[in-house]
């Protein structure tokens, strides 16, 4: 038994160290982009109602090739739209997300992986596109520099 404690203390504390967290804080977005001097990546995202969504997460951003990428690059930051009751959002991360979509998704497209420099300026977007998680690391990389 203490053998399996100490198996997963240790599995669950490399998955820590492998994947960073999506955060949903703008806020603490910025300011963990200025200590770390990195941009954001802020993905507007229908989590329960867009297909291209789910792909965008699926095929790409939860791929272990661009979590590797993404955990030295990015401070990332997610804005959910969902549509299900059981989904909603408090009413106070609502007001960021829209707000969030009113400065830097005015068309309202989704997916949108929008990078921000560490102050928040946007610096391009880009939606889902049917590539390699290598492909669009590389898009990313060209709106970055």
């Amino acid at each position: 038994m203490r053998k399996m404690i100490i198996v997963l203390l240790f599995f669950f504390g490399v998955q820590e160290l492998c994947a960073q967290e999506w955060l949903t804080d703008f806020e603490e977005a910025k300011q963990i982009a200025v200590k770390n001097n990195r941009p954001i990546l802020l993905v507007f995202t229908g989590s329960d109602w867009c297909a291209p969504c789910i792909k965008l997460e699926k095929l790409i951003l939860h791929t272990e090739e661009f979590e590797e990428f993404a955990k030295d690059n990015y401070v990332l930051l997610k804005a959910d739209f969902p549509k299900r009751k059981k989904n909603q959002l408090s009413q106070a991360l609502q007001d960021q997300n829209n707000k969030l979509a009113e400065t830097y998704n005015k068309r309202g497209g989704f997916p949108l992986a929008v990078v921000l420099d560490k102050t928040g300026k946007k610096l391009g977007a880009v939606g889902y596109k049917k590539v390699s998680p290598g492909s669009y690391i590389e898009i990313l990389k060209k709106i970055t520099r």
